[in-house]
């Protein structure tokens, strides 16, 4: 097997022409004709007794040819381009030139080659880092979220329902006094306030007390998704079966040991103010990757193949099916839900996923101008970060994923690192 020749026809992408030589073309045929003989019938001979010149005669002399091929291309496409030092992004085209016993094989495989890049002034990038200060507001909000999550619900007797209140009612729904599809329902519980039910609903049953029968006259909002509903006034008949009321406990050291590892009320605020604090620091420093990447792919210069961006929203529309698929849900179901179609999904992935493709690109560049190594430590700690995080063993994650691969990762995190290193920062 050999390359013939490399064109070039277009920008970023390559024609290879390659050949097959006929000694090792046969030998792939005879190989196919062993494996298949056992499966063809002509007459007079029993199944797997027919000579070969006898099938190819009755079937064409070209029956093995197909599978000999599928057999031969891939290994040579990979010798060839190996050969031709060239950069693929895309799955090869393959067109058979010519095929003989005497002559061999003459395969071309069109490729979509990687782009040349040019990253301009990445260094001395100016970026703003603002870390948003933590205010007393922050702070109770955030004790008022665990106060609620360890909240108890009480039956309510001797008064009428209030907002915050979490109702069990029966209801129906009745447009021009003609009940309407799903709206009824028994034993239904609706906390007073959530904005569960169309404007005006929940508000109408404060007042009322248990035991109670009653009308609630509601519009639907104009934008209502069922359109025989859309603006039109209705009434809604209600039973109000019982009234809970959301108790919540006091803020106090025995609030403090119950919700974490702190014995005061005083010392567990502060914990909450250091956790804000650290979170506030942590998405000023996403805030400062995120425009230190917006600022590379503004200073990316690359004539970026189509099949680049494709490729890649393929692979964000594998990642969302199985992230659905790991909650129990198909894609194929969660389209029929949404009422959209695939082409809708990867619409909506495709930005996501053109900016991974020019961000990628840029590092990848950056990379390689300044030159950047990952040493054999380094990766063989990648290694054990991996197999930590997916409770695998390190030889297990080195079968999946290869050196080559996670060197390229790696370059490119330590791309990200140069970049902001040797960025202006200012704090604001």
């Amino acid at each position: 097997m050999s390359l013939k020749s490399v064109t070039k026809p277009e920008t970023n992408v390559a024609v290879l022409e390659i050949g097959i030589d006929a000694d090792k073309f046969n030998s792939a045929v005879t190989a196919v004709y062993n494996r298949k003989k056992n499966d063809i019938t002509v007459p007079g001979f029993r199944k797997g007794k027919a000579p070969r010149h006898l099938i190819e005669q009755m079937y064409g002399e070209g029956i093995f040819y197909e599978d000999a091929l599928n057999q031969l291309i891939p290994e040579a496409f990979e010798e060839a381009l190996k050969e031709s030092a060239l950069t693929i992004v895309a799955s090869p085209e393959y067109e058979l030139k010519s095929v003989s016993k005497t002559e061999g094989v003459v395969i071309e495989a069109k490729v979509v080659t990687k782009p040349e890049v040019n990253v301009k002034e990445y260094k001395g990038i100016e970026i703003t880092r603002k870390v948003e200060p933590v205010t007393d507001e922050d702070i109770d909000a955030e004790i008022k979220r665990t106060q609620e999550r360890n909240s108890r619900t009480t039956d309510v007797e001797g008064r009428a329902a209030q907002m915050g209140d979490t109702v069990n009612i029966d209801y129906e729904g009745l447009k021009d006094n003609i009940p309407f599809d799903g709206g009824k329902d028994t034993g239904f519980d609706l906390k007073l306030g959530s904005g569960q039910f169309i404007p005006g609903f929940e508000e109408k049953i404060v007042g009322h007390n248990i035991g109670e029968e009653f009308d609630i006259d509601v519009t639907f909002p104009e934008d209502y998704h069922a359109k025989e509903l859309a603006g039109a006034p209705v009434i809604f008949k209600i039973k109000l079966n019982a009234i809970k009321e959301t108790v919540l406990p006091e803020l106090d050291d025995e609030f403090a040991k119950d919700v974490s590892e702190f014995d005061t009320f005083d010392e567990y605020k502060a914990s909450v103010k250091a956790k804000l604090e650290e979170k506030a620091t942590k998405a000023a420093d996403n805030a400062v990757d995120e425009q230190i990447i917006n600022s590379l792919i503004d200073r990316l210069e690359a004539d970026i193949p189509e099949a680049m961006f494709v490729q890649e929203t393929e692979n964000f529309v594998r990642d969302y099916d199985n992230n659905l698929r790991m909650q129990g849900l198909k894609l194929s179901d969660y389209l029929k839900f949404t009422n959209s179609t695939l082409d809708d999904v990867r619409a909506r992935l495709r930005p996501q996923a053109e900016r991974q493709v020019k961000t990628r690109l840029a590092l990848e560049k950056i990379a390689e101008v300044e030159n950047i190594q990952v040493s054999e430590k380094e990766l063989e700690e990648e290694y054990a970060s991996l197999a930590k995080a997916y409770n695998l063993e390190v030889e297990k994650v080195k079968e999946l994923v290869t050196a080559e691969n996670l060197t390229a990762d790696k370059k490119v995190q330590k791309a990200v690192a140069f970049v902001k290193d040797n960025a202006v920062i200012k704090e604001d």
